[in-house]
């Protein structure tokens, strides 16, 4: 398997420090705020990325934090009157249940920025004793000293003077250096602040995910995951402060891309943000999670109208052939399947290739047409052996129908309920041999994108 690392700027080899072990750290949210289209995508991506490493023989742990603590937090709840606490709990059960509409599988530990400040303090002080941070005199604040890391800049490939920062004042010496902890300041809540040998205050960002991440993984573990908008200075910076106190830290950097609404780049001032309900309000959990994977996880992915109904369309030609073979294989010696079939060798070197789903559905759409293909042809052995891969490579990307417990949407419902009423009266047709009316109602339907398919079993419908 070969994954592009960030930091070396290249495809390599994905080799884990312990052999059938894996330990990966994602950037979880800020939970300031609902969730969004980005959001979704980027948890969705590794929890594809977990899939595949447990699918090809590895015992994974991921790490995916909570910031509840944050500048962003902090003024969100002040403008809406709120608690910090009870804003940032009330949007992480959102969070929560949009991860749970998409099928995502849980992380092994899930922890939140405000349950680790010990850790974030044992590394600031280890920083600052070590020459790496400085604390401003007659204040609780401290930064690290860019200055003292010659590497800094290695994850972006930026020098430092060329780095957009931040405005010098208040004792900081230089403008890259960065906070690791704030003093509280008059008008914050009371609990938003903690006691440590600086001074009563509150962790800076970037070191809860250093201090998380070891934690949990280890001081050295084999990969760090998030958006590719964390990479300056989010990423940046917690490569300085973990490195420059001795930790191997992440050996492989992975970033997703970006979202971008109708060919624009998505933001709050453009006012373009798509919300995940707006997303679940379209379409079922299954076809946005299919939409979601559809492109590259390094590419811009473009949201425009009509995306998710070609979603919905894809994946209910998928689940159709499963349908159809399923039923015209029921009363044969291919009835049962085989759930011990292999996945096929083109299907296995599109995920191994940098995770190349959309290559990967390729593959399993090429499978569906072989599949009903060979049952045309009465094919049966065929049939069943595309019926088992589809299944498998439908399993691994969390897209197989028996994976879904939410059932047919209410649309769904609504449209078999006057399909079902039309072939009825097809039938009645067929049997009073008025087969002009039978086939203008079946040619009715598939100028609708309905097919029909007749079988001892009786006529089912599927999307063309």
């Amino acid at each position: 398997m070969k994954l592009f690392d960030t930091r070396l700027g290249e495809l390599r080899e994905f080799e884990p420090q312990q052999r059938g072990v894996v330990g990966m750290y994602v950037c979880g949210p800020t939970v300031q705020s609902e969730p969004h289209i980005g959001h979704l995508r980027s948890a969705l991506v590794y929890d594809l990325l977990a899939g595949w490493l447990r699918a090809s023989g590895n015992k994974v742990t991921v790490v995916r934090n909570v910031t509840d603590i944050d500048d962003k937090v902090l003024e969100k709840a002040r403008e809406t009157g709120t608690q910090y606490w009870e804003l940032a709990h009330r949007n992480e059960a959102l969070f929560a249940a949009d991860y749970r509409r998409l099928n995502l599988e849980l992380p092994s530990v899930e922890p939140r920025a405000t349950g680790h400040i010990p850790q974030m303090l044992a590394l600031i002080e280890k920083l600052v004793d070590s020459g790496h941070a400085y604390q401003v005199e007659g204040s609780a604040d401290v930064y690290f000293d860019t200055s003292s890391w010659s590497r800094y800049g290695e994850l972006t490939h930026q020098k430092l003077e060329d780095m957009e920062s931040e405005e010098t004042g208040g004792g900081k010496r230089a403008a890259q250096d960065f906070a690791l902890w704030k003093s509280a300041k008059p008008g914050e809540p009371e609990g938003a602040a903690w006691e440590s040998r600086f001074g009563r205050g509150r962790p800076g960002w970037h070191i809860e995910c250093s201090a998380m991440a070891t934690h949990y993984l280890g001081e050295s573990f084999d990969i760090h995951g998030g958006g590719l908008d964390l990479r300056f200075p989010h990423h940046e910076n917690e490569l300085a402060q973990s490195s420059a106190a001795g930790h191997g830290f992440a050996n492989y950097w992975i970033h997703n891309g970006l979202v971008s609404i109708a060919g624009q780049k998505m933001s709050k001032s453009l006012g373009n943000t798509v919300s995940s309900s707006d997303l679940f309000a379209l379409a079922t959990p299954q076809a946005v999670r299919y939409y979601l994977a559809s492109a590259h996880y390094r590419s811009v992915l473009d949201y425009q109208p009509g995306v998710l109904q070609e979603a919905e369309a894809a994946l209910e030609r998928l689940h159709g052939f499963l349908a159809r073979a399923q039923r015209e294989l029921a009363e044969t010696q291919y009835s049962e399947m085989d759930h011990g079939a292999g996945l096929p060798d083109a299907f296995v070197a599109e995920m191994n290739d940098d995770l190349n789903i959309p290559a990967a559905l390729a593959v399993i759409h090429d499978s569906v047409t072989s599949g009903n293909t060979a049952l045309d042809e009465q094919q049966l052995k065929q049939a069943a052996e595309h019926r088992s891969e589809v299944h498998k490579m439908l399993s691994v990307l969390g897209l197989a129908p028996d994976q879904w417990s939410s059932g047919a949407s209410e649309e769904h419902q609504a449209l078999d309920a006057l399909v079902r009423e039309l072939i009825a009266e097809r039938n009645r047709a067929r049997e009073e041999k008025n087969f002009e009316v039978a086939d203008r109602i079946r040619d009715q339907l598939l100028a609708s994108g309905i097919e029909l398919s007749d079988s001892a079993s009786g006529t089912h419908w599927s999307l063309s």
